[in-house]
């Protein structure tokens, strides 16, 4: 995982991509997509989502997306260090 683009805020994001089966239309086929993604406009998803309806023969039926921040703030706490000796 590309740490910049988490420290960017991209998120991991994973889409449920359903499609119809070209040759079978009603039959629907799952495609599972995953990336570091910008939340809530998911630009790349977007961007991959515009190359399957362009080239990809298989018409899109619907898109579930969930998403992960990886990286978190880290916690403070006030303490004490004492002497070993």
């Amino acid at each position: 995982m590309n740490i910049a683009l988490q420290l960017r805020d991209y998120r991991l994001t994973t889409a449920e991509i359903l499609y119809h089966l070209p040759d079978h239309p009603s039959v629907l086929q799952s495609f599972i997509w995953q990336e570091l993604d910008l939340a809530p406009k998911f630009p790349v998803l977007h961007k991959f989502l515009d190359f399957w309806s362009q080239n990809i023969e298989g018409r899109l039926h619907s898109v579930r997306v969930g998403t992960a921040t990886l990286i978190t703030p880290g916690e403070w706490r006030h303490g004490t260090l004492h002497s070993l000796n």
